[in-house]
């Protein structure tokens, strides 16, 4: 046993964090008996560098052996419950880095955690357009969609799928500014004179936006991150979980109550 003044938590951290053997052999053992074959297979190391790691191991009173076995103490299957959990924030911190500062913030109700299995597509340099991308590929396989400020920049790149999308039947709500409602009906006049006329396709608008837009579809949430003043979609994170959808439910009736219907202009056939 390592004398109690000896380490600090700190250093308990850095040598498990040091070599990523510790940790996984560490979680292995907090799942079962493993045997030093098993370990040794799992980790890809040698025998004396797992025997090196058990014996530091019992040192700390973090893993018993019975027989040829060993198997995490209540005190190991703790710490390897609490290096999961570090790692797991840590993996969700890097995913999202980039991106938080247009994330919706914790006074909407909106946390970090909510978002720890989102997939995160962030428009690069090398590629700007690939948060439009996934969104298409959420949008081909829903049947509804409602969107609280899709913005231009998104929807513009996606149109053609949005609107054979209205033409399959897809039942459509997109609650947006007016100009951006303006610019789809200018822009595209024959299909958007189409689409407002169809039962399952609803454009409303509304003058006061959060700073990001809110897309529900059948089994995700996609939250679409722009820049301010100009609209530029710096990514698009999406997720089935359902905090996040219970969230974003919340977030766009509250906007839906307010909103009114787009007055039409005449769009040319």
């Amino acid at each position: 046993m390592l004398p109690k003044t000896a380490i600090t938590p700190l250093d308990d951290i850095e040598f498990l964090a040091r070599s990523e053997h510790r940790v996984t052999a560490l979680a292995a053992l907090a799942r079962r008996p493993q045997s030093r074959a098993d370990l040794i297979e799992m980790t890809g190391t040698s025998r004396s560098t797992i025997g090196r790691t058990l014996r530091e191991f019992e040192q700390r009173q973090w893993i018993e052996k019975d027989g040829h076995q060993f198997e995490a103490t209540q005190l190991g299957g703790f710490v390897a419950a609490g290096m999961r959990e570090l790692i797991d924030r840590l993996e969700t911190e890097q995913r999202l880095r980039d991106v938080w500062q247009w994330l919706p913030s914790e006074t909407s109700g909106f946390t970090i955690e909510m978002a720890s299995d989102a997939v995160v597509t962030v428009a690069g340099a090398d590629d700007p357009y690939s948060p439009m991308r996934r969104f298409e590929s959420l949008l081909r396989d829903t049947t509804t969609v409602r969107f609280l400020r899709p913005e231009v920049a998104l929807m513009d790149l996606c149109f053609d799928l949005l609107y054979q999308r209205v033409e399959d039947g897809v039942d459509m709500t997109l609650i947006d500014r007016p100009e951006c409602h303006t610019y789809f009906l200018s822009t595209y006049p024959n299909r958007s004179s189409k689409m407002v006329k169809r039962d399952n396709f609803t454009i409303l608008e509304h003058d006061d936006f959060p700073p990001y837009g809110i897309g529900l579809l059948d089994d995700c949430v996609a939250i679409s991150c722009y820049e301010q003043g100009n609209g530029t979609v710096h990514a698009v994170i999406d997720t089935d979980a359902p905090a996040v959808r219970e969230w974003a439910e919340s977030t766009y009736e509250s906007y839906r109550r307010e909103a009114r219907p787009h007055a039409l202009e005449s769009v040319a056939e």
